[in-house]
């Protein structure tokens, strides 16, 4: 299967990046992290770029989390914590865009998926969009603490803990009820809708929107507390070698806490 690739491409003063590997639901691997970072560079020093619209290929996903056969080779709790440490290298490239960010999600938004549309500013979905963290039910991983953080501020601790220990999906509805998605649209009218968004993006001040942004970013970053504890304990366990075992041979997890 292609390892995928992130491109960015110009539309005046709106930059467009595309998550493209849509037989696996634009799932990423490292090349398309790689690709991510490399892209939210090269939009930091354009200062002729005004907003920035992310956006999934194939229509049924905006991102299915990251791509899981990768995990294969984690032998310790030490993988875990160098694994999250560059997840949030590549998460914290996009968090801190000088510009506003704007992701359209077109079904599935899961896992890092997920955190990749948390960490933009504004988000619009079509019906039938789901968002969710579901390793309770699948991997028996775990999220990093600011990851963690970043869900508690964006849907509350409650929907945080339902997402994390019952594995739920929330719908698009619930998202909007949430205020994570900013408008539910219509397939055939999301172009359109992408368009007035980042007109209005493009004309507003860019300084004011970029303090603004870093504004609230400061006051949500002391969320985020130390645990790498528990990101050892989680991918160091037999349970989460278990949970990728079966979920690349397709079947369902024996869990036997330890």
């Amino acid at each position: 299967m292609s390892d995928g690739e992130v491109r960015l491409e110009r539309d005046g003063a709106v930059a467009r990046v595309t998550f493209d590997r849509p037989q696996a639901r634009n799932a990423m691997t490292w090349k398309m992290y790689q690709e991510l970072a490399d892209i939210c560079g090269q939009l930091r020093e354009d200062k002729t770029v005004r907003a920035a619209v992310f956006r999934g290929t194939g229509g049924k996903a905006f991102i299915a989390g990251t791509d899981i056969s990768q995990f294969q080779k984690f032998t310790s709790g030490e993988d875990g914590i160098g694994y999250e440490r560059k997840m949030e290298a590549f998460l914290e490239g996009l968090e801190t865009l000088p510009i506003p960010t704007l992701a359209v999600i077109e079904g599935y938004a899961v896992g890092g998926g997920l955190a990749i549309a948390a960490c933009c500013d504004l988000r619009i979905a079509i019906p039938g969009s789901r968002f969710g963290v579901p390793i309770a039910r699948t991997l028996g991983n775990c999220m990093s603490m600011k990851n963690c953080a970043r869900l508690v501020a964006a849907l509350g601790p409650a929907v945080a803990k339902r997402m994390l220990l019952l594995g739920d999906m929330l719908s698009v509805d619930e998202a909007r009820g949430l205020g994570f998605v900013m408008d539910v649209v219509a397939p055939e009218a999301l172009d359109a809708r992408v368009g007035e968004i980042t007109e209005r993006l493009t004309h507003n001040a860019p300084i004011t929107m970029r303090v603004s942004k870093e504004a609230i970013r400061r006051s949500l970053k002391a969320l985020a507390i130390e645990g790498e504890d528990l990101v050892r304990e989680t991918y160091g366990s037999e349970d989460f070698r278990e949970g990728v075992s079966a979920f690349v041979n397709k079947r369902t997890p024996e869990w036997k806490n330890r």
